[in-house]
């Protein structure tokens, strides 16, 4: 497993390079924003871990710019910020998870293989998900529905897959905010409904058959069932 380490505080990069390496992980550290870009979109890379405070192009920029160029690879960001709108915007700009400083290195560890895991299960899955005329190709991130393109943010796309994956089974916002936001802090359950908003505007609204549907009390689901 090759990784990408963006962290500018020597101490800390270092450690994380031993530790990572000690590991088995294949890793190059950089702590300049501007070679990072570079490597990112020249070299075949299995995780990024990037600090959110970088001079010049900071980690959250990086993590645009991969997403931008349609990289699925897995994003970790790492921060002294622990604050939960930190955390959230790290998180909708595309990152898959989000450390706060200081790192306990087996939490580490365990999130890298949580996300390795992950990805392998979202690839090792149909790459085209259907629910009635709603078609979302995985490979190519398109969505259409009877025929018409649909334009999604990262987070929204993330979370419409997931309820494809899942399509007719009712999904809580606990099992929401675990797999698309990496957390389970009921506290963010807000967010959970706000961007099942999001999705049934770009989704549902204009189109007669409503395939969101909000089960009262246990979460979503979304299906073509009447």
């Amino acid at each position: 497993m090759k990784i990408l380490i963006v962290e500018d505080d020597a101490r800390i990069g270092s450690f994380l390079q031993k530790g990572l390496e000690e590991a088995g992980y294949a890793v190059l550290l950089t702590a300049d924003g501007f070679e990072a870009r570079d490597l990112i979109t020249t070299e075949p890379w299995d995780l990024f871990i990037l600090d959110v405070m970088l001079p010049e192009i900071d980690g959250l920029q990086l993590a645009q710019l991969i997403r931008y160029k349609k990289i699925d690879t897995p994003v970790l960001m790492l921060s002294a910020l622990g604050e939960a709108d930190d955390k959230i915007k790290a998180l909708d700009i595309g990152a898959d998870d989000y450390l706060v400083k200081p790192v306990h290195f087996p939490e580490l560890l365990s999130r890298i293989k949580a996300l390795r895991r992950r990805y392998e299960l979202h690839y090792a899955n149909d790459q085209v998900l259907e629910c009635s005329d709603l078609t979302v190709n995985i490979e190519t991130n398109s969505i259409q529905r009877s025929g018409t393109d649909i334009q999604l943010s990262a987070k929204e796309f993330k979370l419409l897959v997931y309820l494809l994956e899942n399509k007719n089974k009712i999904v809580t916002r606990t099992q929401i905010l675990n797999t698309v936001w990496n957390t389970n802090m009921d506290t963010f359950t807000n967010v959970v409904d706000v961007y099942i908003s999001y999705l049934r505007n770009k989704i549902d609204n204009n189109f007669p058959e409503k395939l969101i549907k909000t089960i009262k009390g246990r979460g979503y689901m979304i299906t073509d069932n009447k």
